[in-house]
């Protein structure tokens, strides 16, 4: 059954089960991993980008007002319903000589964070898409934000959804080549009007891409 609009605020949220591949896991946030992100953030790397600016208060109050990583929709303030999931890191077996192998810690414990909204309103098929990632710098090059999507389709499908929108900003060349890899359709660049809030963040021009998942 397709989803019309945003969620209903007594809408069940689903238990999403075991996400798992490989060395990576999506984990709901929790005060169990609340430290292991916090050490992630607090890496050389990340430090030096904005967009992982996390403070141990910001992260607390998140948890509190979000259990399980669990946006509820407000239509009023043209918020739809969504999960959250952090991209926690498992150690990895490689391979040594002889034939042997060892385990080796990933750089982070926690390599960034993946959302799914629940909706198919305008606003998210157009400007903000149903997912929205965020791969931290020392945790780049594997392929995270694909990895982590795809691990989240039977939960789309499991909702009713039909297609997810991802939009990107035109100048970032690493989610447009995921959305590539993923299989997704290109289909146009739209404006971002004035007024918007992703306007008021200083974007003004946002990619869509669909994948379709029938």
């Amino acid at each position: 059954m397709p989803l019309l609009g945003f969620l209903n605020r007594r809408q069940r949220f689903l238990d999403p089960g075991l996400l798992r591949d490989r060395e990576l896991e999506l984990v709901q946030p929790s005060r169990t991993h609340a430290q292991d992100f916090l050490r992630a953030v607090e890496h050389p790397d990340c430090i030096a980008d904005p967009e992982c600016a996390v403070s141990a208060d910001a992260l607390a109050l998140f948890l509190d007002n979000h259990p399980r990583g669990i946006e509820r929709p407000d239509p009023r303030r043209g918020r739809p319903g969504s999960y959250r999931f952090w991209m926690r890191l498992h150690p990895q077996a490689v391979s040594t000589p002889g034939g042997g192998s060892r385990m080796i810690d990933p750089p982070v414990p926690v390599a960034g964070t993946i959302s799914l909204r629940v909706s198919d309103d305008e606003n998210t098929r157009r400007y903000y898409g149903h997912v929205g990632y965020l791969v931290f710098p020392p945790a780049r090059g594997n392929h995270y934000a694909e990895r982590s999507l795809r691990l989240l389709l039977p939960l789309a499908r499991r909702h009713g959804m039909r297609e997810l929108w991802i939009t990107t900003n035109p100048e970032n060349v690493p989610s447009r080549r995921t959305c590539e890899r993923l299989g997704c359709d290109y289909v146009d660049t739209v404006d971002v009007p004035p007024g918007h809030p992703l306007f008021e963040r200083g974007e003004r021009r946002k990619c869509r891409f669909r994948l379709g998942l029938a």
